[in-house]
């Protein structure tokens, strides 16, 4: 992994002295003087915009938005983190609900298998991108916020994040419940089982390694939803919003420094769904 990550690196700060070099030789080139190597990359390195922001500019920036402010500032990663965290975790909360809910109707009702699964799979296809815009005219036009006592655009990110994050649980929960075999399916009638007790003495204790997989796909996709539900929103809270500000503004240090935040904030609410997943595992008597 180190060995990976250095190539990376290496490859990251040759990339960036390669983009930002025309800059640098532009600028000579205005001022009559002769690049060296040493200037180019004492230049590239260093540029106010660059084209690609090298690594420790990034990290620098980042840094200063995670410690150099007071968290209730509106320059303040951390502050625009727990904005896209709420809206993360309310449109993972809806999709997984949903995901969960039509999967044992699937399981449960070929009907709704022949109806729902086709419509399921098509609503994949839709790039998010595109039905963002709607769903937030939707939002403002029908004031579901209003109602519901928050902001309309909590409410279409909720609905974006609950979007993309449905599909992976549906899946992955139509594939759990069907994993019996059929020799445990035959041994549940030989005890006169009713559906019912099997659905849960034998289909959802078995599915639930397939929930917890499905589960770090959906809330990294749902984060992905809150992001992409910022930018059609004219936001000015949350890491999208502070990506769309940074670009507005020319300054690619910042969009990086909020990417990388989005970055760590997934591996973080992945870390808690795999903590929650062991836990229950060994509850149930299975070491994760």
């Amino acid at each position: 992994m180190l060995g990976v990550l250095a190539v990376i690196v290496a490859l990251w700060y040759g990339a960036a002295v390669w983009l930002n070099a025309a800059w640098t030789y532009d600028q000579a080139s205005r001022n009559g003087t002769e690049v060296t190597f040493a200037l180019l990359l004492s230049d590239t390195m260093a540029q106010e915009r660059p084209v690609l922001p090298p690594p420790h500019q990034v990290g620098a920036e980042l840094w200063k938005g995670l410690t150099a402010y007071n968290i209730a500032s509106k320059k303040s990663l951390v502050y625009h983190g727990y904005v896209t965290l709420v809206a993360t975790f309310s449109g993972f909360l809806l999709g997984s609900l949903l995901g969960i809910i039509l999967a044992v109707g699937i399981v449960q009702s070929r009907t709704m298998e022949l109806g729902m699964m086709p419509w399921a799979v098509i609503s994949q296809t839709v790039p998010v991108v595109a039905i963002a815009p709607m769903i937030v005219v939707l939002s403002n036009a029908l004031g579901f916020g209003d109602h519901l006592g928050v902001s309309n655009a909590l409410v279409s990110k909720t609905i974006i994040s609950a979007y993309l994050s449905y599909f992976p649980v549906l899946v992955g929960m139509v594939k759990g419940l069907r994993s019996p075999d059929q020799m445990q399916l035959d041994q549940l009638k030989t005890y006169s089982a009713s559906e019912v007790q099997g659905f849960f003495k034998l289909r959802l204790p078995l599915s639930v390694p397939y929930l917890f997989t499905s589960l770090k796909v959906g809330i990294a996709a749902s984060l992905v939803g809150a992001i992409v539900g910022e930018l059609p929103t004219g936001a000015i809270e949350g890491l999208g919003a502070r990506m769309l500000i940074g670009s507005q503004f020319g300054s690619p240090i910042v969009v990086w420094a909020a990417l990388f935040a989005a970055a760590i904030l997934a591996g973080v609410l992945i870390l808690i769904v795999r903590t929650a997943e062991t836990l229950v595992m060994r509850r149930m008597g299975v070491r994760a």
